[in-house]
């Protein structure tokens, strides 16, 4: 009975760490006066909280704001000194590392190119590892300063449990990745220590919670973030109440039937939205249509052409007589585009009701100034009408580095959650919660 209470009080102190520390990092900085409204815990425990935070050094004083007839309030705010953080991105065409201190600042970052959809295992680890060690190297950053590293990969993320655990595994079918022990493969390769904890998931839900801290989705308590690059990805956020977690879901929305018998997708199904909204299909889509593009251009170059193509001059098709016309068979494939694309939100909507849709990836944030009115419209028409009254449909606010923000996001949202405590030298370390944005 007595270890038992011991444990309840442990956690009950961890608990009020965190709320104090997810409020400065949130909403900061704030007086200790009005960390206990914000919180609900007392004086007496703000008091003693902040003592414990502010001698281990996670925070830090951030100047004096007057009060009314009495002395002025030190504020305080989360060091962003108390440690470092990196995020990864797995993405199409390249693997982007970053070095952040705690309150997001890039500190160093570095990419390596791989070759057009080339996802080899051992060639994607060995850049984790070396970009990892290059952006510590650069900042003159010591390893065991780290609080962890995120890394957004593409497919479904499974958690090993029991004897013989290896970690994340990743079963990417679009990649080629069947059940790849990726945190083993990562944990052998790199020189971390042990403290050092590796978290892995899908990247669309790491853009998700970038975008509902930092960028559009602030304030919604649902929204569906959707990912489009070469290909399509999309995650739904439940967000709770102040004193709950939020609950995030990974969907393989590229993966849904937007056409019965209708294009190949490279996941081997037919009718995917992936194989007409992906950057890979539409430079496939542009090609067959006659699209003047060389052979071996990238997704990159191809979608940039279709969109010169349909709409070209910088004023566009509505510039006026006398500039370039537009391509009508570009114009067409982008329609068709933003009808699959509206179809698909339209699905989100009913399923899910968002209160919001964000559209991101690098490849959604190139082809969404030109396309989102039609998505919407398109979105209006095939999803219903309440459902789809009470959801806006907007471009996501972090561009195209927001999947290794929202990386970078993972080992951060742990740390608050243990209360500013770095977990255990216990070899990979799961995450333990997530963080809500109020």
């Amino acid at each position: 009975m007595a270890e038992r209470n011991r444990r309840t009080v442990r956690d009950l102190r961890r608990g009020n760490r965190a709320r104090v520390l997810q409020r400065l990092y949130f909403d900061g900085p704030l007086s200790r006066q009005e960390l206990g409204p914000a919180t609900g815990l007392s004086s007496g425990s703000i008091s003693n909280v902040v003592s414990e935070l502010v001698s281990e050094g996670v925070l830090e004083e951030a100047g004096m704001v007057d009060s009314e007839g009495g002395r002025p309030r030190t504020l305080l705010r989360v060091a962003p000194t108390t440690g470092l953080l990196i995020g990864i991105d797995i993405g199409e065409t390249r693997v982007r590392v970053e070095l952040f201190d705690l309150s997001l600042t890039e500190l160093g970052r570095t990419e390596h190119l791989l070759a057009q959809h080339g996802y080899d295992v051992e060639r994607v680890v060995a850049h984790v590892r070396t970009g990892v060690a290059e952006v510590l190297r650069d900042a003159d950053a010591d390893a065991a300063s780290l609080l962890g590293i995120g890394i957004g990969v593409p497919g479904i993320i499974e958690q090993a449990t029991g004897d013989g655990a290896t970690g994340a595994i990743v079963h990417g079918q679009t990649i080629g990745w069947s059940a790849v022990p990726f945190e083993r493969l990562l944990r052998d390769s790199m020189e971390l220590p042990p403290q050092v904890p590796l978290f892995i998931d899908n990247g669309a839900k790491t853009l998700g919670q970038a975008e509902m801290w930092f960028g559009g989705g602030r304030g919604a308590r649902e929204a569906a973030v959707a990912l489009i690059g070469s290909g399509v990805g999309a995650c739904v956020v439940h967000a709770a109440t102040p004193d709950e977690n939020a609950r995030s879901t990974a969907l393989e929305w590229g993966h849904t039937t937007v056409r019965i018998r209708g294009r190949r997708c490279r996941c081997g199904s037919l009718g995917c939205l992936e194989a007409y909204a992906g950057a890979e299909a539409l430079r496939e889509r542009w090609q067959e249509a006659g699209g003047p593009l060389p052979a071996d251009a990238d997704d990159e170059t191809a979608l940039a052409a279709l969109l010169a193509a349909a709409f070209p001059g910088p004023g566009g098709p509505e510039a006026g007589p006398g500039g370039p016309e537009p391509d009508p068979v570009a114009l067409s494939l982008l329609d068709d585009t933003a009808e699959y694309l509206g179809a698909a939100v339209a699905d989100l909507i009913n399923l899910f009701h968002p209160e919001r849709i964000l559209i991101g990836g690098w490849a959604g944030l190139l082809i969404g100034p030109r396309l989102l009115p039609e998505v919407r419209r398109y979105a209006g028409e095939y999803a219903l009408r309440h459902a789809a009254a009470r959801t806006t449909i907007e471009l996501g606010q972090l561009g195209p580095d927001a999947v290794t923000v929202g990386a970078a996001t993972l080992p951060l949202a742990d740390f608050l959650a243990r209360g500013g405590s770095r977990p255990p030298a216990a070899g990979p370390v799961r995450p333990t919660a997530s963080v809500h944005r109020a």
